[in-house]
């Protein structure tokens, strides 16, 4: 009997030691380094369609002279070239458009293997992280430090990287978000840590304080009358303790998610502010904000949204799976090749049982679906209405897919009632302008930086169109039809790689911010 039990422990102990040394080596396994093309002192794009997002016209059979990295000249002449190791491209039956920005995403310490590649693939050339760090590097999240060194060595060249323009703090939402062990003033307790918080961001490089849900309102408050005076301003999500017309006046930039009216237009919306569970609240109140929905009281904001410069990112994708988390056809996404298991089966796994369990059940059966569709409703309102829209996906929630899912949300806002063009807009010259760079992005004319994306077909005529991207160029990179399927085929390989999933886990179980964002 000893001897049997010595056996056991010895092969326990040995297939213990055995999967530590499995996972320590996919641990530090070393990761591949994906090279960029060459770049091009001088690029010309001959003979091609050029689509004006700012006015919808179409510039037929244009030549484009590009040097270092900036429009030279667009015209409808031959344009001599006396640099013969330039690229020359060949525009006929082809239709330019600006690079497109996605305004929501989410970035991490994989990004560079898992979402850079894909973003390009997808003619996205800059992104909008709406994430951050605290005052110690995170192994899951990256911050302002990690995303401007991105944007040096994408400049270099060293790089396979969209922009990322206007870096994110981490996000402000009250004492449970914070962690033990990092400064308090990080938990805005009280209104007096603003400044504390705000010099500590700017020293950082951030641009924007990101708001989420439950941060205290005085210091909501004071966050807004402060950070001007640091260069700063303030976007994310609608806070819950605070009116969005209060926010809106208090002059937060931007707004997050499909949700934020549905919040504010329904007979419990005073309630739900001043709820001591407002999650348990919300829970029990969506049935309402979509039977009960007021639209004078949703119009009324949407106006206040104009009038003061208030920009809105739907993000409907992430309503569009709580919607269909049932639907197999909708679940069995053939992008799920590029995720890593790690991520499928236990972050995203959770979210479609979770949210199609209620979609099946008799309580709540058609209610996300509602929700979603009502969400579409708003969004024409308030693009009637003259709310500039801005496109984000909200990478990396459960099934938005980098790169990809910006060409579902413009095909979503087009079934939501915006133009081809005004879809457009929202992905190039008004996220642009948001952002206060459209003197050089945005847009395709003469003096503007050449981040342009090369399409088969006209998406004017087919918002779908935007997907048959012949050819990306950024940073006078050129990135053909070949290449655009190496950067795919990179991705789909390493997110299938052991190691890949092993660091993918460790990374996010060693993150004190991902666990305190769990627990909560």
């Amino acid at each position: 009997m000893r001897n049997k039990l010595l056996k056991f422990l010895k092969i326990l102990l040995g297939t213990i030691v055995f999967v530590f040394l499995v996972i320590l080596l996919g641990i530090y396994w070393p990761m591949p380094e994906l090279k960029p093309p060459a770049k091009h002192n001088t690029v010309i794009i001959k003979s091609i369609n050029i689509i004006d997002v700012k006015s919808g016209n179409i510039l037929e059979n244009r030549n484009v002279l590009i040097k270092e990295n900036r429009i030279q000249k667009i015209d409808s002449l031959e344009i001599s070239n006396k640099d013969f190791n330039s690229l020359i491209i060949n525009g006929r039956n082809k239709y330019l458009i600006p690079g497109l920005w996605d305004m929501h995403t989410h970035s991490n310490q994989h990004s560079e293997w898992l979402h850079h590649p894909l973003y390009i693939a997808n003619g996205v050339t800059g992104v909008r992280d709406m994430s951050g760090q605290l005052n110690k590097r995170d192994s899951y999240w990256v911050g302002s430090k990690e995303r401007l060194q991105w944007n040096k060595e994408l400049e270099a060249n060293t790089r396979v990287s969209p922009r990322y323009v206007l870096q994110s703090s981490y996000q402000m939402d009250g004492a449970s978000a914070i962690p033990s062990g990092f400064p308090d003033f990080f938990k805005l307790e009280n209104p007096s840590d603003v400044n504390a918080l705000l010099q500590f961001y700017k020293n950082e490089q951030v641009d924007f304080i990101k708001i989420y849900q439950q941060i205290p309102p005085k210091s909501y408050k004071q966050l807004a009358y402060s950070t001007p005076k640091y260069g700063l301003h303030f976007a994310g999500h609608k806070p819950m303790f605070v009116s969005l017309e209060e926010a809106i006046l208090l002059g937060q930039r931007s707004f997050e998610h499909g949700r934020i009216f549905m919040f504010e237009s329904f007979p419990g919306a005073d309630s739900l502010r001043t709820s001591i569970n407002w999650k348990s609240f919300y829970s029990k109140s969506k049935k309402s904000m979509v039977k009960d929905f007021d639209t004078q009281t949703a119009k009324k904001l949407m106006k206040l949204m104009q009038k003061h410069n208030a920009y809105w990112v739907p993000t409907l994708q992430t309503l569009k799976f709580e919607a269909n988390a049932h639907d197999t056809s909708f679940i069995e996404n053939p992008n799920l090749k590029y995720i890593t298991s790690i991520r499928k089966n236990l972050w995203w796994g959770f979210d479609v049982k979770n949210n199609a369990k209620k979609n099946l059940s008799e309580e709540h059966k058609g209610l996300n679906t509602n929700f979603y569709d009502l969400s579409r409703k708003q969004v024409e309102m308030a693009n009637t209405i003259g709310v500039p829209i801005m496109t984000g996906t909200d990478v990396t929630d459960s099934y938005i897919f980098a790169g990809f899912s910006i060409h579902d949300e413009l095909k979503d806002l087009t079934n939501s009632g915006l133009s081809n063009l005004e879809a457009l807009q929202s992905s190039t010259i008004i996220s642009a302008k948001f952002a206060e760079m459209d003197k050089d992005y945005g847009s395709i004319e003469e003096g503007k930086v050449a981040d342009l994306v090369i399409l088969n077909n006209n998406p004017l005529a087919k918002i779908t169109n935007s997907r048959a991207i012949n050819g990306v160029l950024i940073n006078s990179v050129y990135y053909d039809k070949d290449k655009i399927k190496e950067l795919k085929d990179f991705t789909e390989s390493i997110s299938s790689k052991f190691h890949m999933n092993i660091k993918v886990l460790y990374s996010f179980l060693n993150s004190p911010l991902i666990r305190v964002q769990f627990a909560d």
